[in-house]
């Protein structure tokens, strides 16, 4: 999840309130946040260059807050200091609206056709009377950043520009043109340069250079003009000199282009939502009006609210505690979600308005987690919900752990994943193509699920050398299997394994806890072809040692094998001692 970095001070001022650390962690938890770390920012940079230096007592503590991925209203201190003070019921919920102006005055921007070829979307809103300083505006810039990196893929969805209206002239438009007749000045430089060669300017820029491929391999690069072909900015990449916010600048015009709209529309509101607060008139925000060449238009930011019926009873059965419909309502206030008793149902109904900040809440399931989260995890009672019983295989699982556990062996948890070599070569088998491979592994340690525990639980004897003899280990665990009457072609079978390893590890120690478990399993020993029961019979599997080796049927089937493991066996897993070893397909025994 996303890590938000923020002064202490200046949160505890926006918030009104100071708390201590153990006052501000529980505050987090029950706000369904977390608070990550503390540290301070000459620390960070400390950490940075690994420089060893004492702390200063002036310096500035920051705090490390961790949020849930989809609240894009809360990757910034102004969003996330108004969501904690309407939560303490310290403010109202805003209403956000757009700004009364005439179609005729307002803002327009026109797309070109051409645009369809590269980023074909494009949404916009101006933000009036904004007063920055050196918090806001770095908080402002920071909260484009956390945008591009989250909802926005790294600029290939959406690309945020903003800019400084007073220094442009509207209308404005959006193009798609090749890269040697766009021409500018970009941002923090004083040469003009060809879009072309610029694409080759920021290839030794660390921080722009992984955006050039979202349109470097394309015959167009979008573009965006006002009306004297001042360019505003040159998306994903780079925005133009000449319209550069500061300090002292009162009008922003912000614009997203976009492949994906509804992306768009969630960017611009978030930015528009969270910031206009320190607009001349507080949440008010001018819209701008899109027009196509085709004809087709919308006016932007669409601060709409999403209407919503939730029923009670699906937020009370879901959560586990009885409220009512009053209670619900003022529990999701606390959320920034207006909320009143619906009108339109027969049965009891949560109304629940949602408003443009909030574009995580897409379902009913949302709406019950809001008033989880507002009522508190802690206070919501325990209990096993009655449609909940363990599968027996668990349940089986689990007997059959404590049996072996009783049986002094230790168990070990190993990866499900393996090499293909692990899988054949490594066990004397050859690749007969019956594994489960993994498409595009990331590793080749990783690219095939495991036919059988042995890998596993041999590496982890051959990494554990030193440890003293002799070494009882065990596993329950699946294993993947080829099958072609499952939809996805393979299923997944629970296996136990149990090792002994030491200088006197025989035959008979690992028989013994084959006789155990059939024991605790109520499968009586019998002779050779009795299906009432199980025997073993010699077996001929290559990762055993020849005529030390058995396989066991139970109840007419075979069910696993068991011995003395192969010296070359062991040798490729680099162990030096003897090991017994025994595997048994426990879903066969159920």
């Amino acid at each position: 999840m996303p890590t938000i970095s923020i002064g202490r001070d200046r949160l505890f001022a926006a918030l009104g309130e100071s708390y201590t650390q153990e006052e501000f962690e529980d505050l987090c938890f029950r706000f369904g946040i977390e608070l990550d770390d503390v540290t301070t920012e000459k620390a960070i940079i400390r950490k940075e260059k690994h420089i060893d230096e004492e702390a200063d007592d002036d310096e500035e503590i920051i705090y490390k807050i961790e949020i849930p991925a989809n609240r894009y209203d809360l990757l910034c201190l102004e969003g996330l200091a108004q969501a904690l003070r309407v939560f303490n019921k310290k403010q109202e919920i805003p209403t956000y609206r757009l700004a009364d102006i005439s179609k005729e005055k307002m803002l327009k921007m026109q797309v070109k056709s051409e645009t369809s070829k590269i980023r074909p979307f494009v949404v916009c809103a101006v933000l009036r009377g904004v007063t920055f300083d050196e918090a806001r505006y770095n908080s402002f810039i920071d909260l484009q950043d956390k945008l591009h990196q989250n909802i926005c893929r790294r600029r290939s969805l959406v690309a945020i520009g903003t800019h400084d209206l007073d220094t442009l002239q509207g209308p404005f438009t959006y193009e798609a043109l090749s890269p040697t007749d766009i021409n500018f000045v970009p941002l923090k430089q004083t040469k003009s340069f060809r879009a072309d060669e610029l694409i080759e300017f920021y290839k030794s820029d660390l921080k722009l250079k992984k955006f050039l491929h979202i349109i470097e391999n394309s015959p167009v690069f979008p573009v965006l003009y006002d009306s004297k072909r001042t360019v505003l900015s040159l998306p994903p990449i780079i925005n133009g000199a000449h319209s550069a916010i500061t300090l002292q600048t009162k009008n922003v015009f912000i614009e997203c282009t976009a492949t994906d709209l509804t992306k768009a529309k969630v960017v611009l509101n978030t930015m528009v939502t969270t910031f206009s607060e320190y607009c001349e008139k507080k949440f008010v925000i001018e819209p701008v009006e899109v027009t196509y060449d085709d004809g087709k238009s919308y006016i932007s930011p669409d601060l709409a609210v999403y209407e919503m019926e939730v029923p009670l009873s699906y937020i009370t059965d879901s959560i586990g505690v009885s409220l009512k419909v009053e209670e619900v309502t003022s529990l999701l206030t606390r959320m920034q979600l207006h909320a009143e008793r619906s009108k339109s149902s027969d049965n009891l109904a949560v109304k629940v308005l949602v408003p443009p900040s909030r574009s995580d809440v897409l379902h009913p399931c949302d709406v019950m987690e809001d008033v989880a989260i507002a009522y508190g995890f802690n206070n919501i009672p325990t209990r096993q919900p009655a449609s909940i019983k363990p599968l027996s295989l668990n349940e089986l699982t689990d007997l059959l752990r404590t049996e072996i556990a009783m049986n002094v062996y230790s168990e070990v948890l190993t990866w499900i994943l393996c090499s293909r070599k692990e899988n054949f070569a490594l066990l004397n088998r050859k690749d007969d193509n019956s594994a489960v491979i993994i498409g595009n592994p990331r590793s080749a340690d990783f690219e095939a699920m495991r036919r059988t525990l042995m890998p596993g639980i041999l590496k982890t004897v051959g990494s554990n050398k030193d440890h003293p003899k002799p070494i009882k280990i065990y596993e329950i665990g699946d294993v993947g299997l080829l099958d072609e009457s499952k939809d996805v072609g393979a299923s997944n079978r629970r296996h136990l394994a149990a090792l002994h390893c030491g200088a006197t590890s025989g035959f008979e120690l690992i028989h013994g806890l084959v006789d155990r478990i059939m024991e605790v399993m109520a499968i009586p020993f019998v002779p050779v072809n009795d299906n009432t029961g199980y025997y073993i019979k010699l077996s001929q599997e290559p990762e055993f040692l020849p005529g030390r080796q058995a396989s066991i049927v139970a109840r007419g089937k075979h069910v696993g094998n068991f011995g003395i493991v192969h010296p070359q066996v062991l040798n490729n897993f680099d162990i030096a001692d003897p090991c017994s070893f025994v595997e048994i397909d426990i879903e066969a025994l159920l």
